[in-house]
């Protein structure tokens, strides 16, 4: 009998021991829990949730189970990486957590030249209110020299996409260079190569094609893929790598988006330089409306599905150049003069002094000394646009005639099938591109 109660005691003990353990276990698990979510409530602005990042590889694979069906052409590894990066939220944003409500996004487009992307960079720094909006670079290829200028900048949220299809990232394959490729003015039959020449008899170059599909390219996934700007109503901002930034363009641009409905009601478009690039404006009391300039250029989501339905006009006009091709027959297809509104003075400047291709090291850079000595006048400070201002249009204005068939490059029948897919990637796929091509 004793025995018995001594057992009953020693099981009411390792009970008691039971119970005092489970709760301790509580208040660490517990105690666990509360560290887990303040680490992640202070990298909330850095990282995103698993939860987002799922969401973005699945986006992923949707666009290149998409691609695989449009018959792009098959990524390799570094392809495949590159769209990844694409879908990575913008850094700083725990230096700048919000969005100004109205902000206009800049797009920054380049290529391989990091003298002229230095000077760029350094512009916009000290552009006023560039701390308000979302800077997004664009890059023609993935080159390191490029990509840490961009890592370094500090003064606004910024995002980097690269084409993964640009000939850059295929080395031995279309859209890059194929051993059988037919080369300058090689007849097919004879050499038994591939490719269709021009209307000059010149076969595609690659690094020329280039600049033509990284600008589609970027158009529609701007548009039409990214989730930071995808239906996004408001006017984007686009520059290029050799684009001298005054500090006043921020400002002046936001007027004159607020003052083109008013204004300029048949305007597609807000520039901040004259089309001329040699000009730095006409020094006027008065807003200026002429044809669409290739410096500083703004319009809206309205705008760019005009574009988007001119894609067979685009992809098929024989010019490497995409500034030549909207000029010389996709804005003509409105059926009515493209107009943009700016200011009498300039808000940026087109600096380079050589081709797109070039300048890419000390010994053959493009810039003087290595720099540029841009004259920053007091009154391009701040916003000299005023709304009280009447504006001049300029009508007979001066550009590619009709009949003008383009300066080539761009004839080979893969380079065009590319540049329709593109105009597809982000769209559904029940959408044919016979849709597209007879738009």
């Amino acid at each position: 009998m004793l025995c018995i109660v001594c057992s009953m005691a020693n099981c009411k003990k390792l009970r008691l021991k039971d119970a005092a353990l489970k709760r301790l276990l509580s208040v660490v698990v517990v105690t666990l829990l509360g560290v887990l979510l303040l680490i992640v409530s202070l990298r909330t602005n850095t990282t995103p949730g698993l939860s987002e990042l799922d969401e973005d590889l699945s986006e992923i694979t949707d666009i290149q189970s998409f691609s695989e069906k449009l018959n792009l052409p098959k990524q390799n590894e570094f392809s495949i990486r590159l769209a990844k990066i694409n879908q990575m939220p913008p850094r700083n944003r725990d230096l700048y957590p919000k969005l100004a409500k109205d902000h206009i996004t800049i797009v920054l487009y380049v290529h391989n030249r990091p003298q002229y992307l230095q000077v760029v960079v350094k512009s916009l720094s000290k552009v006023v209110g560039i701390s308000e909006t979302l800077l997004i670079v664009s890059h023609d290829g993935y080159f390191e020299e490029m990509n840490k200028i961009v890592e370094g900048i500090k003064f606004c949220q910024v995002k980097q996409i690269f084409a993964p299809y640009s000939p850059h990232v295929f080395p031995d394959s279309f859209p890059g260079v194929s051993s059988n490729d037919c080369k300058e003015k090689d007849d097919a039959g004879k050499k038994h190569c591939v490719g269709s020449p021009d209307q000059y008899g010149n076969h595609r170059s690659p690094r020329i094609v280039s600049l033509k599909h990284h600008w589609w390219w970027m158009m529609n996934t701007v548009w039409d893929g990214l989730k930071e700007t995808r239906g996004h109503n408001g006017h984007i901002l686009f520059i290029e790598e050799d684009h001298f930034i005054y500090p006043n363009a921020y400002r002046n641009l936001q007027l004159l988006v607020s003052l083109k409905p008013i204004k300029c009601p048949d305007c597609y478009a807000a520039n901040l330089a004259p089309c001329d690039v040699n000009l730095r404006g006409e020094g006027w009391d008065s807003l200026i409306a002429e044809r669409m300039g290739n410096v500083g250029y703004a319009f809206n989501w309205t705008v760019w599905r005009k574009i988007h339905r001119k894609a067979k006009e685009f992809c098929f006009f024989d010019d490497y150049n995409w500034d030549i091709t909207m000029w010389a027959t996709v804005y003509p297809s409105f059926g009515s003069p493209v107009y943009t509104l700016r200011g009498p003075r300039t808000s940026a400047v087109h600096f380079g002094k050589c081709g797109l291709h070039q300048g890419q090291g000390q010994t053959n850079a493009c810039i003087d000394n290595g720099s540029v000595n841009m004259q920053v006048d007091d009154i391009d400070r701040v916003a000299n646009i005023r709304p009280e201002w009447g504006v001049h249009v300029y009508d007979n204005q001066p550009g590619y005639k009709a009949g003008f068939k383009g300066w080539g490059g761009w004839g080979d029948d893969r380079d065009r099938q590319l540049c329709l897919n593109f105009a597809q990637m982000y769209h559904s796929y029940n959408t044919s591109l016979s849709a597209v091509m007879m738009s």
